[in-house]
């Protein structure tokens, strides 16, 4: 039996897990520098920075989806950004994931959204065939930038 629930603080040990598994799963496990309590605290603190979903198959926490708000100009409506995705290999087939991007969709739709979207590791074909199973498509003509913390620091000290 499938279910998914909202997480709460009570589950930042939970949640903490599930990143670092999925880090590894995407040979990540290097980038992984979160303090726990930190992430609580922008987790279930005053002014949440993301929510996040677990899924359990038979009572047993099995995956989780960390997820935000986002905004579309041209929609001129909210979206959803899904950051991870992870369901643990013993469940994975079984439905979980489907479950978890169901509930991100009926979000998106219940906050009157436009979008649900999220980024795929480009060799994670196993990942990409299931998204397509499900009616997701890649974006055309769209690179990902970011900035790291030491970029962002001197470009607001003014350099």
């Amino acid at each position: 039996m499938i279910s998914i629930r909202q997480a709460g603080p009570e589950d930042v040990e939970l949640v903490a897990d599930f990143i670092r598994k999925l880090a590894d799963y995407e040979k990540l496990a290097h980038e992984v520098r979160f303090d726990p309590e930190i992430l609580r605290a922008h987790l279930f603190g005053t002014h949440p920075a993301a929510e996040v979903l677990i899924g359990e198959v038979d009572g047993v926490p099995s995956g989780f989806a960390l997820f935000f708000q986002t905004f579309s100009t041209f929609e001129g409506r909210p979206g959803i950004w899904l950051e991870d995705l992870f369901v643990d290999p013993v469940v994975r087939g079984g439905g979980l994931g489907r479950a978890l991007l169901s509930r991100l969709a009926a979000l998106v739709v219940e906050r009157g959204g436009a979008r649900l979207e999220w980024n795929v590791l480009d060799w994670n074909e196993l990942g990409k065939g299931f998204y397509r199973s499900i009616g997701a498509a890649h974006v055309e003509s769209w690179e990902r930038w970011r900035m790291e913390i030491d970029a962002i620091r001197s470009l607001a000290d003014g350099g």
